[in-house]
Formats: C-alpha cells, structure tokens, sequence
C-alpha cells in the first residue's frame, strides 16, 4: 500500500484552488456594436434590446446592450438624435433619469468637451463622467457612468448594483474597454 504525504496532498491542494481561481466570474468578452460605433469589454454575454424613450421631449429608438454579474449591471445605451446638439443635451437627461432612478447624490463628476477636425470635417464631443450613490427599495446603490455624444450620436455607458458589491477593478476595466470607432 502506498502512503501519500503531506506534501503530495498540499500539493493537490493548492492545484484545485488554483483551478477553482480559474473559472472567474467576470468572463470579459470583446463587443461590438452592430448598431453604433463603439466597442467594449463585457463582463459575460451581453443582452441587447431596443425601445423608444423619451429624453426631455425627443423621441429616440435606443439600443441598450447589457450584462449582469452578482447584481451588479454593465450597460452601454446609444442612439442618435436629430442634429449634434440635442444628441448633448441628451446626455444631461439621461444623467438625470438614471439618477433618479435610484434617488442618487452625485459624489464625483468630471465634464470635457472637444472639436476635432478629421477627413469628414469637424467632430465635435462632450462627455460627461459620473459617480453616485443613492438607494433602491431601501437598498445602497452605486452608480458609475459616462454620458458621451459625437455629433448625432450619443452613448450611456453605466455600471450599477449595490454599493461596495461590485469591485473597483472591474468597473474600471468596463468603463475604460469602452472605445468609439
């Protein structure tokens, strides 16, 4: 009869654990939008769906593409307006209706905006970056987004569940995978 030492069974030990680290819950997958320009790393297959909503007045068909990991839901929105300027005045309705949505406080923004001049002519764009916290049924929220528009084309790329649930690192990976082409 053969006997197995103790080195054998940590061994085997520290194999399993390492094999159980390798089937994450966060399986980031490249996407890419069939309706809009953009890209973005997803945290696990992707829904997407569309609808028409209202933003302050404007009727507007919007793709909202969205995956969740342990409550926690990463989402890209995007549709196109009319003319340039109320795809950004979008961004601020937007802001507003996800941020009611869980009665939220806005602890941090930061805002740019840029015209560029490419091949095409000029480019112009605003983004907007938020972070909030707020409750939803009695329950801590956190809301992460970016409110963007280029030109006609406007984006909400949000990250959103229960506050001190969802890891710094992994919303910083989806926040910053998100790239217009």
């Amino acid at each position: 009869m053969r006997t197995i030492s103790i080195r054998t069974i940590l061994t085997c030990t520290l194999a399993a654990i390492a094999l159980a680290a390798c089937s994450p819950k966060y399986n980031w997958r490249d996407y890419t939008s069939p309706d809009a320009p953009y890209s973005v790393l997803f945290p696990e297959k992707p829904i997407s769906h569309k609808r028409t909503i209202d933003l302050d007045g404007m009727q507007v068909e919007m793709t909202m593409t969205a995956a969740q990991v342990d409550g926690i839901t990463f989402a890209v929105g995007s549709a196109q307006a009319p003319d340039a300027a109320k795809a950004e005045a979008a961004l601020a309705a937007m802001q507003t209706a996800l941020l009611r949505n869980i009665d939220a406080k806005i602890t941090k923004q930061s805002t740019r905006a840029q015209e560029k001049t490419g091949p095409s002519g000029p480019t112009r764009s605003s983004r907007v970056d938020v972070e909030a916290t707020g409750a939803q049924k009695g329950v801590p929220m956190r809301l992460v987004g970016r409110f963007e528009a280029r030109d006609k084309r406007f984006y909400q790329v949000i990250v959103m569940g229960k506050d001190k649930v969802a890891p710094r690192e992994q919303v910083e990976m989806f926040m910053s995978s998100f790239k217009l082409q």
